[in-house]
């Protein structure tokens, strides 16, 4: 069997999701609630953006960790199953496979509760470069909350990609109680884009302001940083370009994944040689139809459905009139 041409590789969170269908609310204590169905979904930055990538129709792989058990075997034949390389998934044999439960309830924001599992032992140099043979683009989601991944080590596993031609995209989780000491700071300089939400740009920069935080960041030495807005779109900064862009209108059902969605589009349009501004539209339009259904991935587009509705939606990021100084 010859070895699959994965032009984009995923490093970093696997999960197993167990989800359920909105509640009108959460139970109180001693009670049950009904709901229509519950699911097993595969979940997890690498595994959602890897999915999404492959849904448009481009070799990709995802690399990261689970554990030898039912809920593994689980996440290696789910990905496989939507077309993703898992030969590059390692198995440990101490932590238990990461899982999540994603509570639904109608009119509110989702509630997580979440064990690190295998996510734990995940480290820069479970990513070889000989598994990148094919590779555009490396990108690992799931940053600050894997504490095997050492700055340093992972600094120099970016630099070492692009001193290979391949380009680099970075992706972070902060969990609850996160105190920021520099952790970005090795790493920054040797990012090709970085793609925090405005929530995790604040706590990693200090600044409240979208542009603000884009600033700090291409301070810190990031190529490209795109800050994901939620309901007010996202604003991307590239040299001394400012782009903003809303979202592409739709009905939200479940926003689970939706981020990552985003990050497969743009990284499709990178692979297809898109400038940013078609990157952005390209993210935009997997991330706006992943919210449609329950699941990480379960809504998005594939590849011509994602081409249809760009052609058919003229909305394009908004270039700022004045360049800015950095």
């Amino acid at each position: 069997m010859s070895k699959p041409t994965n032009e984009v590789v995923c490093a970093g969170i696997l999960v197993a999701d167990h989800v359920s269908t909105p509640m009108d609310q959460l139970p109180p204590e001693g009670h049950l609630v009904a709901v229509d169905r519950m699911f097993l979904l595969t979940g997890g930055c690498a595994a959602n953006v890897g999915v999404n990538i492959a849904k448009q129709g481009i070799g990709v792989g995802v690399l990261g960790k689970v554990g030898n058990d039912f809920f593994g075997r689980f996440v290696k034949e789910d990905l496989a199953a939507q077309g993703v390389d898992t030969g590059l998934i390692g198995t440990s044999e101490i932590e238990q496979t990461s899982q999540t439960m994603i509570l639904l309830c109608k009119g509110q924001d989702r509630r997580f509760v979440h064990t690190f599992g295998a996510n734990r032992e995940f480290r820069a140099s479970d990513v070889p470069l000989s598994a990148l043979s094919s590779a555009k683009v490396l990108y690992l989601g799931g940053y600050l909350v894997m504490p095997g991944l050492i700055p340093g080590e992972l600094a120099e596993l970016f630099r070492r990609c692009r001193e290979s031609g391949i380009r680099t995209v970075l992706d972070v989780v902060i969990p609850s109680g996160f105190r920021y000491a520099g952790e970005l700071e090795p790493v920054l300089p040797h990012t090709d884009v970085f793609l925090p939400n405005d929530d995790e740009a604040q706590m990693l920069t200090g600044e409240v302001e979208p542009l603000r935080q884009a600033a700090a960041l291409r301070r810190g030495g990031a190529g490209t940083v795109i800050i994901t807005m939620g309901a007010h779109g996202l604003l991307a900064v590239e040299g001394s370009r400012v782009f903003t862009m809303p979202h592409f209108p739709t009905e939200v059902v479940d926003q689970t994944g939706a981020g990552d969605a985003f990050c497969a589009g743009y990284i499709s349009g990178m692979v297809r040689g898109e400038d940013l501004a078609g990157c952005l539209r390209y993210g935009s339009a997997l991330g706006s139809s992943c919210v449609r259904s329950i699941g990480c991935y379960q809504g998005v587009f594939r590849g011509p459905e994602a081409m249809a509705f760009l052609a058919a939606n003229s909305m394009q990021p908004r270039l700022s009139p004045e360049p800015i100084a950095f």
